[in-house]
């Protein structure tokens, strides 16, 4: 019985045209897979808000570390000479200490009226230049287009996916949102 004998010229050829009909997949988002389903964009304002203005707010957790401490009990009975006549006693103490405080930050958003389509892919595109989104301009404020609002705003000190008025300035928008 013979078996059949492939070139490696043929096998080149073969797995070349095999692998011609495959395309890269896209890369997916790892933090918009992180982003929150639900933002916190609200009509309510904080104590101060211009009426008819619109708000997002942030709230970061507090910051709780555990420390364990030794705590001197009794202290080591020691005679003249330097002997230890009794050893110090000691007991240990697990404390939870609040290392940095809860904080709700508050910022000036957009009004929903304002979130169009036209608008959200306007942001888009303006992240898509800026190489912090690379979706498709959708015109839907999906998590990857959060999760680029994220990127673009933290630098600034805003850790939230949801469109300030202020990073809708800076990205050039600012005809396209009121003033306030």
């Amino acid at each position: 019985m013979s078996r059949p004998f492939l070139r490696p010229a043929a096998v080149s050829a073969l797995m070349a045209a095999a692998l011609a009909g495959c395309s890269a997949a896209p890369v997916p988002d790892v933090q918009a897979l992180r982003e929150p389903d639900l933002a916190f964009m609200t009509q309510v304002a904080p104590p101060g808000a211009a009426p008819g203005t619109c708000w997002g707010k942030t709230t970061s957790p507090a910051v709780i570390e555990t420390v364990t401490e030794q705590v001197l009990l009794q202290p080591a009975q020691v005679s003249t000479d330097g002997t230890v006549i009794t050893p110090a006693i000691y007991k240990t103490e697990t404390q939870q200490r609040i290392v940095k405080e809860r904080k709700e930050t508050w910022f000036e958003t957009p009004c929903a009226a304002e979130m169009t389509p036209e608008f959200i892919a306007s942001v888009q595109r303006a992240l898509t230049v800026r190489k912090l989104y690379s979706g498709p301009v959708t015109g839907e404020m999906d998590a990857r287009t959060r999760a680029a609002i994220r990127r673009f705003q933290s630098p600034q000190g805003l850790d939230s996916g949801i469109l300030s008025l202020a990073a809708a300035r800076q990205l050039g928008l600012a005809r396209a949102v009121s003033e306030g």
